[in-house]
């Protein structure tokens, strides 16, 4: 199977399957001497790990991680670093009885008509456990960018449940399960998710990641557009149907003055914007606000409600997915989008200064 990297100058290849003996990733491109160990990478792994709470896959995975290469004295050696997270508390006789099934809205049927071979136990390849590792090379993305860069990553809608953007404060996004940014929302969302986990269902959500500190010049014209490369990033992971930048689809309801970001003169003869309608990048160049991206999630496939497929030899039958999963994919999506955009802005920045200095 080939297409398992992504990035240019920091690039990161990620390995494993979900009910595999471990999972992990090689991040190539790091310069040498950045700060770098197990605890900080474990702390960003810590958000992301499932079974925190009722809401989402009661999966018990430690999610430790283990630094195999590319590290010494805790400082990287601008070598390769290898990370392993090992695979403790796999079920895979939860997936005996879709051996021969295909589940809908799982990628069961493209990987057996691509491959003509699919891991039945959890999706291995194409499950979500996969995303574990791109937590763990955002956190060296991290050590890249510096302290001035700010990734935040928060949940703004969980199906009809919408945050108030007047009710948006960050703080609150470690305070509950949801890393929502309004303590109201996330009690409407706590008693909407019992509701829907009880009746074995799931449920989409729309995540937005801000990353801020970022100068402006960043990204490339055309083909190397800073926006699209986030746009391919959001959307490679796992579940996601859609991506927006700035005022994304909201911008085909706006008239040209209202979606221009107007200017006036700043300090130091830098430009100081009026609004963010473009979400931090014009031209594929970043402009020097805040990055802003938002993704679409789409409710979790394997459900207790009996679904129609067919086996894999055609034969038309019915299906209940068994064994754990989320209700809501998109509340361990957050981390996981920040990991994306910490990558993207990463790989970015040593392209910039490969190209003019």
């Amino acid at each position: 199977m080939s297409h398992n990297t992504f990035g240019h100058l920091f690039r990161v290849t990620t390995w494993g399957e979900s009910h595999g003996p471990a999972i992990g990733c090689v991040v190539d491109g790091a310069p040498p001497l950045l700060p770098l160990d197990e605890a900080f990478i474990q702390g960003f792994l810590d958000k992301r790990k499932p079974g925190q709470s009722r809401f989402t896959t009661q999966r018990r995975e430690p999610d430790a991680v283990k630094i195999l290469s590319g590290v010494f004295e805790g400082r990287t050696t601008g070598t390769p670093i290898q990370l392993m997270i090992e695979n403790v508390d796999q079920r895979s006789k939860d997936y005996g009885d879709i051996v021969s099934k295909f589940r809908p809205g799982h990628a069961d049927y493209t990987y057996m008509a691509k491959y003509g071979i699919r891991d039945y136990r959890g999706g291995g390849r194409s499950s979500a456990r996969e995303t574990a590792s791109r937590v763990a090379a955002g956190a060296v993305a991290r050590r890249i960018l510096g302290e001035d860069v700010v990734i935040r990553g928060a949940l703004v809608r969980i199906g009809e449940h919408a945050v108030d953007p007047s009710d948006w404060d960050w703080s609150e996004t470690g305070n509950n399960p949801f890393w929502s940014p309004s303590a109201r929302t996330a009690t409407v969302w706590e008693d909407y998710l019992d509701g829907i986990r009880k009746a074995g269902s799931s449920v989409g959500a729309v995540i937005e990641v801000h990353a801020s500190g970022i100068p402006a010049g960043w990204g490339a014209p055309l083909y190397g557009k800073l926006d699209a490369d986030l746009a391919a990033a959001m959307m490679s992971i796992n579940a996601v149907k859609g991506v927006e930048i700035g005022s994304g689809f909201e911008a085909a309801t706006l008239t040209g003055e209202a979606n221009a970001d107007e200017m006036r003169a700043g300090n130091d003869g830098v430009p100081r914007f009026l609004s963010n309608k473009a979400g931090g990048v014009l031209g594929g160049i970043s402009t020097g606000q805040d990055v802003v991206v938002r993704f679409a999630v789409k409710p979790t496939s394997s459900i207790l409600s009996p679904r129609q497929t067919v086996t894999v030899t055609g034969e038309e039958t019915d299906i209940v997915t068994k064994g754990r999963h989320d209700p809501c994919v998109g509340i361990r999506a957050v981390p996981v989008g920040e990991a994306m955009m910490a990558c993207v802005l990463a790989d970015h920045l040593l392209r910039h200064r490969a190209q003019v200095g």
